[in-house]
């Protein structure tokens, strides 16, 4: 008898924690559900993972003003340069899946795994892609100070006949800007000096002070400095001009029917953000992308907008790093 009041006893605690538990869960749903029905109750900080000034920044700063002016909370941008754009994304990968940091990459992180064998992340497993923002083409472009050349055949003539003079600077190691031009000397058969900078703001203000001769630039941050006379276009990649800037030739115009390179900004959140929370995000962001005012700044910068699905956006991001591998390995880019 006492072994079955001892049972019953028992079995009433079991009721009672299990009783006590689901309630937790109902709560702690509650819970979870009210915070992504508030997101955004305070500022979000979105990772950008190059100094001020280069392309990455030029496209997070609008965004996050009309963030702010539309979610009612700050966006407020954190620039983490260093290592080609790793170093931001490797601190933006371990952040809270909570939707109070996002991450803003672009076309170098895709690359990234080809250059870079010892990442601490992985950009499709420790993130999840939410929005393609922006498409820009690269750019060539010299200081004309330094580069008397006023046509991409001039130029081709200038290096061929003086090899290793002349120098290009780039986001750092391992990105589009330094791909691009190991792309542009194995079409061209020429030979410039790759100078690695810690993001393309620092290189772009050493092109435009005279430092370094040229950039292979995303038009999106080299677009004002053309505009100003600091810097000259000789081309555009691809195989049609940019409305931006109508009287600049394509590749394809010049001679270089295979240059295309084309910088894209994406944003992505940690890996574990609930799924809610996501669409919050990504309804947000694309409010912002059909509004009149970021469309003026995009096409001034000669960018065009995403229009993926944040599933398209991951198919598309699986595939540039296929595409950016094949570069790496016949060009033999390496870390300087």
């Amino acid at each position: 008898m006492t072994f079955n009041l001892q049972q019953a006893a028992t079995r009433r605690n079991v009721l009672r924690t299990a009783a006590a538990g689901s309630a937790m869960l109902t709560l702690g749903s509650h819970i979870s559900s009210y915070a992504q029905s508030t997101w955004p109750s305070k500022p979000v900080t979105l990772i950008v993972p190059f100094p001020a000034g280069g392309g990455t920044d030029a496209f997070a700063r609008p965004l996050s003003a009309l963030f702010a002016k539309q979610a009612g909370k700050p966006m407020i941008i954190d620039n983490r340069g260093g290592a080609g754009g790793t170093l931001g994304a490797s601190i933006a990968a371990k952040a809270a899946p909570d939707g109070y940091t996002l991450f803003m990459g672009a076309v170098h992180h895709s690359i990234a795994p080809s250059m870079y064998p010892k990442l601490d992340y992985d950009i499709e497993k420790d993130f999840v892609p939410l929005a393609l923002m922006a498409n820009v083409p690269q750019v060539l472009v010299v200081n004309p100070k330094r580069v008397e050349a006023n046509t991409v055949k001039e130029f081709v003539e200038f290096v061929r006949k003086n090899p290793a003079k002349l120098n290009y600077g780039s986001a750092g190691a391992g990105t589009s800007h330094h791909l691009a031009g190991e792309l542009f000397k194995i079409q061209t058969k020429t030979f410039i000096t790759h100078i690695p900078y810690r993001g393309a703001g620092p290189a772009l203000q050493d092109l435009i002070s005279g430092n370094v001769d040229m950039m292979f630039d995303g038009l999106g941050s080299s677009a004002a400095h053309i505009k100003g006379g600091r810097i000259k276009a000789l081309m555009v990649s691809g195989n049609k001009r940019n409305p931006a800037f109508p009287d600049v030739p394509c590749a394809a115009e010049v001679g270089l029917p295979d240059y295309t390179v084309t910088t894209w900004y994406g944003v992505w959140a940690p890996k574990g953000t609930p799924a809610e929370l996501q669409a919050r995000i990504v309804d947000e962001l694309g409010k912002a992308a059909k509004s009149d005012e970021l469309k003026a700044i995009w096409a001034s910068n000669g960018a065009e907008f995403g229009s993926m699905t944040p599933v398209q956006f991951g198919t598309f991001v699986s595939a540039e790093i296929k595409r950016w591998a094949a570069v790496v390995k016949t060009s033999g880019a390496k870390l300087d």
